[in-house]
């Protein structure tokens, strides 16, 4: 099973990410150029996270992994939670991660994206 450590570090490293608690501590926020992409619900056990995802892609998603509901307080049409339990394989459950950051990156403006290219190493 996936641990708190190991998904903090995975989020972190992506480019432009930060960590912040805007909605207390119980709640571990992930943003770049500060739209957030993900939610990990870090006193949860098993730990859930929250992730952006295609609407089509979210339904699909709800279908196949009994793990994955609707955002929880989030736009259920664009948001799925996600109980990390072991029974997501973990190719799958990066690449929700991986999605969900693409996602956000691609609605930012293109001010947004130039400065966070910048910032992104070779």
């Amino acid at each position: 099973m996936i641990e708190l450590d190991t998904l903090r570090t995975y989020l972190l490293q992506k480019p432009g990410s930060v960590e912040e608690m805007p909605f207390g501590p119980q709640a571990l926020v992930y943003k770049v150029m500060g739209k957030m992409f993900a939610l990990i619900a870090w006193e949860e056990n098993p730990l859930t996270i929250t992730l952006k995802c295609d609407p089509d892609e979210a339904l699909f998603l709800r279908d196949l992994y009994p793990a994955v509901i609707p955002g929880y307080y989030m736009n259920k049409r664009h948001w799925n939670t996600i109980t990390i339990d072991g029974t997501i394989p973990a190719p799958e459950f990066w690449r929700m991660v991986d999605d969900s950051y693409r996602l956000v990156v691609r609605g930012l403006s293109k001010a947004d994206r130039e400065v966070l290219k910048e910032q992104t190493p070779d």
